[in-house]
């Protein structure tokens, strides 16, 4: 899972790495894609042509690795694949020795020899294994590259999908230099054609990942190819992996940490008004420093803490503490979701195309149901206990953007059903699929209302679960991440005004306490790219191009033990997220632009144009009763503190470093939940979600026999 987790955050990164300076000058975000590949000229046939290999990828090329992948193991598999690699060998030779990167044609030629030699041809890598050299990716584009040769015209061609001119030359080079290109024989030929099935195997996870996660595959897709491209061209995929795990350090970053308190504002009462009068406040010095003797802990009541302490000593502190968490940047630490893995979860001896592969990630089923005649229908995913009938259920709402293939909701949802539960899995709401099937013109994010539509579409999987396999389902948990995490928390704040779900509890990781503000937060990391523009196409890449290690070098890092840091700079973490965050605001307004897939538009001068205020005010303010006022209050934890203050049905887990919330915000929260919310000294923005205390500590929350479930 690990691995997967970290492709996913490379193939989201390499969307950073696509669209770049065309409207640079006009717009907030920049258009990565015209930086790598240049104008997309023939977009409107590229995307047809696009489409029709998506088709044929479905209907054609897909069932045969599906089928292949069911008849060869996963072991086997690999084993081809390295005979294949092995092959390759005259094509990374001359591609170096045209480079004139002597160092890299003499480690390939030992790598040949020793793997022809004691690899069995190439179905292990010795070369590897006992003398450390790793396999480069040469290929005769980066010979061409390095000759000073331009891309040239960016299309996209029938089966092969997205090349240009020089990547299309590349391709007709390195054919001619492949050994296996020139099997004539019938059983040979054979034998070639299965390595290719073998080979190509390979990409389904990232194609099917594409087509089903964007809103506009096209532009994600040929994202990926120029940011590919231009590292391998570049050479910025020999990155030592040593290199990567020495993070230098920030004296600014260390002169942050020291600062001094800062003033906040409490209030004594525990009443809700809509506007808090000055009166109704008290100043408390707060800093994120631990100091033992007066943390606040779950459990305590702050207004007796107020009453025992004096203002200038109360200090807001830590319900559970991660021992040699080694912190970096709240940004960097948030990144740390990437490692949140369980044991069991993809483990198998088959391919995950394979249909024999019974890992427990592929023996969650996908169901739909339709909310809205005219819509199109939700798609959801489910496991059921084999007492179906009696089992307690719990239904997961996944963090802003995910979609119901989330890699944390299937982690979550292997918690939950090791403690006996079925599962549902629900996408965001804040999320192009989730749009589609609800009626035409809804713009989420107005959290009441958002929790009004999630609970209808709960009522429908749970009545659609019912009918099928006749589950009763008592007991129903609901966890939320982020975003997902205040969905949930305004959805209890409806079941407790009116309940219509029966049993429920609710769990909520991470939601911002202030929606807007957390909105602001994003904003400002996605406009991390302007800081230094000039460079941005080779910090981009750079960036984007640790990841691809990190992916490439998982096995070694996990066998040392656990990974404690990530090697990025604040200012690349921000690159990252930022990006992420903005590519899921914008396949979330080409949904609701109703944008076509098939023909070139302008709707990209639109969305580079658009930050999560914009969307606010032009989406969400015309569906509020009043101003920006009026819509931050709306959107935030104090609009349902009477909720928060009197039930005893959900726990809230947050960080103190949590950049998408302040001191003042916590505090308020604290003084509405008390022992309800449980404070992490680190993990900013669900980067503890890997951690074993915070695992522990779900796991004996969601526990049939915990005080939490039974409600005593």
């Amino acid at each position: 899972m690990f691995k997967k987790k970290l492709i996913a955050i490379g193939v989201l990164l390499c969307l950073i790495s696509n669209n770049f300076v065309v409207f640079a000058a006009e717009t907030k975000y920049p258009d990565y894609g015209y930086e790598f590949l240049g104008e997309d000229k023939w977009e409107g046939f590229n995307r047809k042509i696009f489409n029709f290999n998506l088709g044929l990828n479905k209907y054609a090329i897909r069932p045969i690795h599906i089928l292949w992948s069911s008849i060869m193991p996963e072991y086997g598999m690999d084993r081809i694949q390295g005979i294949t690699n092995n092959i390759e060998y005259p094509i990374r030779l001359v591609s170096s020795l045209i480079q004139r990167d002597f160092q890299t044609s003499k480690n390939e030629t030992i790598r040949f020899f020793t793997n022809t030699v004691l690899g069995l041809g190439g179905m292990y890598d010795p070369a590897k294994h006992l003398f450390k050299i790793e396999q480069s990716s040469e290929n005769m584009e980066q010979a061409l590259a390095g000759c000073k040769m331009k891309t040239g015209r960016y299309f996209v061609f029938p089966v092969l999908s997205f090349t240009c001119f020089r990547g299309l030359l590349g391709k007709v080079l390195d054919t001619a230099l492949n050994p296996g290109s020139y099997i004539a024989t019938p059983v040979l030929a054979a034998v070639k054609a299965g390595l290719t099935v073998n080979k190509t195997s390979y990409m389904q996870p990232l194609i099917k990942m594409v087509e089903s996660t964007y809103a506009d595959p096209y532009e994600i897709a040929k994202k990926i190819y120029g940011i590919d491209s231009y590292i391998k061209c570049a050479n910025l995929d020999r990155i030592a992996i040593g290199d990567l795990l020495f993070v230098p350090v920030d004296e600014e970053k260390e002169e942050l940490t020291e600062s001094k308190p800062s003033v906040i504002e409490v209030k004594k009462t525990t009443s809700n008004p809509p506007v808090d009068k000055k009166e109704d406040f008290v100043k408390i010095e707060v800093s994120s420093e631990i100091v033992l003797p007066e943390l606040l802990f779950g459990g305590a009541n702050l207004d007796e803490v107020l009453k025992n302490h004096s203002a200038e000593n109360f200090k807001l502190g830590a319900d559970m503490f991660l021992p040699g968490y080694n912190p970096q940047t709240p940004v960097v630490d948030s990144m740390r979701t990437a490692l949140f893995d369980l044991p069991g979860v993809d483990e198998s001896v088959w391919n995950e195309l394979s249909v024999w592969n019974r890992s427990f990630s592929k023996r969650i089923r996908t169901s739909s149901i339709n909310i809205f005649e005219g819509s199109d229908d939700y798609k959801y995913r489910y496991i059921l206990q084999k007492d179906r009938k009696n089992s307690p259920l719990a239904i997961i709402y996944p963090s802003i953007g995910e979609g119901v293939m989330s890699s944390h909701s299937v982690l979550l949802a292997k918690l939950f059903y090791d403690e006996g539960y079925s599962v549902v899995i629900q996408g965001s709401h804040f999320q192009w699929e989730f749009v589609k099937s609800m009626e035409k013109g809804y713009a989420p994010g107005l959290p009441a209302r958002d929790a009004e539509s999630l609970r209808l579409v709960t009522s429908k999987i749970i009545d659609n679960l019912h009918d099928k396999y006749g589950c009763e389902f008592g007991e129903k948990v609901f966890i939320g991440t982020s975003f997902g995490a205040l969905a949930s928390l305004f959805l209890a704040d409806k079941e407790y005004k009116n309940n219509t779900l029966g049993n429920t509890r609710y769990i909520a990781i991470c939601p911002p306490v202030e929606l807007l503000y957390a909105m602001t937060q994003i904003d400002k990391n996605t406009q991390e790219w302007n800081k230094s523009p000039d460079d941005l196409k080779q910090r981009v890449a750079l960036t984007a191009a640790k990841v691809m290690k990190l992916y490439e070098s998982r096995d070694s890092l996990e066998s040392t033990g656990e990974i404690n840091s990530l090697p990025f700079t604040d200012e690349e973490a921000k690159l990252i997220t930022g990006f992420i965050m903005h590519q899921k605001l914008s396949d979330l307004v080409f949904t609701m632009e109703n944008a076509s897939k098939s023909t070139k538009s302008d709707i990209y001068h639109t969305l580079n144009n658009m930050n999560y205020q914009d969307y606010a005010e032009k989406y969400l303010l015309s569906d509020s009763d009043g101003d920006i006022d009026t819509l931050a209050y709306e959107v935030s934890l104090h609009s349902i503190s009477n909720f928060l203050e009197n039930s005893d049905n959900y726990k809230i887990y947050h960080s103190l470093t949590d950049y998408l919330t302040n001191d003042k915000q916590l505090k308020r929260l604290k003084q509405y939940s008390q022992d309800k919310v449980v404070l992490l000294d680190n993990g900013a923005h669900l980067g503890f979600l890997y951690r074993q205390e915070f695992i522990d500590d779900l796991k004996d929350t969601i526990s049939l026999k915990s005080k939490f479930i039974a409600g005593k």
